[in-house]
């Protein structure tokens, strides 16, 4: 059957197939400028169609240029410009109706910025511009050129350049949207990478639970002053580094940072390390040597295990504090210093005052800026992100390659009770890490005083079904692991479909946001 438009098998009949390719086509590209082009010169094909543009509408400022252009060079495509209201593309746009222009070489509406030839062979030409819209809104225009034909219907060709224009418009919008939706996620990223490099660099400590924040919001607040602070919490979790990230955030971090470990000292001798000694003040004494007051001379001393120190030299303590002065031992010279102290304990001060064994004025002194660090088993969020962190500093020091640790093993770290806290865990680490041969740490390299139920505190009496719902639990983990957080490609992982993925995450109470990168 031959169509009276063209001459050639009607075209009407392949409408169909071109707006399924173009829709596919769309559905599977990028819809970069390139890929875009292709479904232009599709479209000119199917028609016989010299040339098409598509043009975008920017609202802010009232403009129209052209996005992609099939039949124009890179210059003729520069010169696409239009203001809201000039020439057929602009009025399309404010009118929101289509135009065609019949003979374009006959119209005075047609201003033909790009310098198109306005003849084909001596053959009139036809303009087609219709409004191409994005949720009820005019987006821009898609237009077409193609040879004069009396016989040709316009309204059928106004109705399928508006449906390919509407596809091609939504791919558009989508791409961009997201191209600005990653770009905000690159911008968020950098800024946090940012944030934490310097938070890393200050402070020297892992962790975004809330109660790390508090403390590190605490660190900030008190690091600029010259205030004494007495920083209390279990063994092993960390107080030195914290005290390390005061002085860091101080004014005189340039100065030196004086660490003494009070209860490794002996009762004989805190004195004189602390004060320092004068030449002959007891046997051994064969000069005079500067105590570590003098040592910290205009920077920090930090006072570790402080629970430890005998009442004698709370006593000589105290005078430091309020005086900021001291005698050595054997001396009666009086000693200036300008210090700023900062004291840690595990001890219960409190219990320790009722039992006579620790001074009350000297524990107000002390007690300035107290600052409670966290028990591991408080901030287990913490633990996934403590763990890469030591894996990756003992592939540095042991120059291993352990590449990561399993959903398994991981969860036994979760809910082990850390009563060594962060000491302990990093322990576990490097035993681990000794201990692996494929670069991946299992539940097996762990010490088995995780693996035991008792010590866990995991006991379970479920038949299959709790066992059967735990190896489903921790499927799901991994999935979501390798895939970042990605729902529907953990639903392809595991394959099934993204919905009953969602039901069992809901069942199991597994918060994706944790996966995401």
């Amino acid at each position: 059957m031959r169509c009276p438009k063209t001459e050639n098998i009607c075209y009407g009949v392949k409408e169909l197939t071109l707006l399924s390719e173009i829709s596919t086509q769309l559905m599977k590209s990028k819809n970069t400028p390139e890929e875009l082009y292709s479904v232009l010169q599709y479209l000119c094909e199917y028609l016989d169609a010299e040339n098409s543009m598509l043009s975008i509408f920017d609202i802010n400022t009232s403009t129209i240029s052209i996005e992609v252009a099939y039949g124009l060079n890179k210059l003729q495509q520069d010169r696409g410009q239009y203001k809201l209201g000039e020439g057929i593309i602009g009025r399309v746009v404010e009118m929101v109706q289509p135009v065609v222009i019949p003979k374009i070489s006959q119209s005075n509406l047609f201003l033909n910025k790009t310098k198109l030839s306005l003849k084909k062979e001596g053959n009139e030409l036809t303009f087609i511009c219709v409004p191409v819209l994005v949720d009820g809104k005019v987006g821009g225009t898609l237009s077409l050129t193609r040879k004069y034909n009396e016989n040709i219907d316009i309204e059928e060709d106004k109705r399928l350049i508006s449906i390919v224009g509407g596809l091609i418009i939504q791919a558009v919008k989508t791409s961009k949207e997201r191209r600005v939706e990653l770009d905000q996620l690159r911008l968020e990223n950098t800024v946090l990478q940012t944030q934490l490099t310097e938070d890393k660099s200050t402070f020297n400590m892992v962790g975004n639970s809330g109660k790390m924040a508090d403390v590190i919001s605490l660190i900030k607040m008190v690091g600029p002053t010259h205030s004494t602070v007495l920083i209390r919490g279990e063994s092993g979790c960390g107080k030195e580094l914290v005290a390390e990230a005061i002085h860091a955030a101080s004014n005189v971090k340039t100065k030196p940072l004086i660490k003494v470990n009070c209860s490794a000292l002996p009762e004989s001798l805190i004195e004189s390390e602390l004060f320092g000694h004068e030449k002959g003040a007891f046997t051994g004494a064969d000069s005079m040597r500067k105590g570590r007051f003098e040592m910290a001379e205009g920077g920090t001393i930090f006072l570790d295990e402080l629970g430890d120190i005998p009442l004698t030299t709370q006593v000589k303590l105290l005078r430091v504090l309020q005086e900021r002065e001291f005698e050595r031992v054997g001396g009666t010279e009086t000693v200036k210093c300008n210090v700023r102290i900062i004291c840690a304990t595990n001890r219960n001060l409190e219990e320790l005052i009722e039992t006579d064994k620790f001074r009350e004025d000297f524990y107000y002194r002390i007690n300035v800026f107290p600052i409670f660090i966290p028990r591991l088993r408080e901030r287990r969020n913490d633990i996934p992100l403590l763990a890469d962190h030591f894996i990756a500093k003992f592939n540095k020091k042991n120059k291993t390659k352990i590449k990561r640790i399993t959903t398994s093993a991981l969860d036994m770290l979760m809910v082990y009770n850390w009563p060594g806290n962060i000491r302990e865990l990093e322990n576990v680490i490097e035993r681990a890490c000794i201990l692996t041969t494929d670069g991946v740490i299992n539940s097996h390299h762990l010490p088995p005083t995780l693996q035991t139920a008792e010590s866990s505190g995991t006991q379970s009496t479920g038949g299959m079904t709790f066992f059967v719902e735990k190896l489903e639990r921790q499927l799901i983990r991994e999935a979501l692991v390798t895939n970042k957080g990605n729902m529907a490609k953990a639903a392809i992982h595991l394959q099934v479909t993204e919905r009953m993925l969602t039901t069992r995450i809901k069942k199991y109470g597994i918060e994706v946001w944790r996966f995401k990168v």
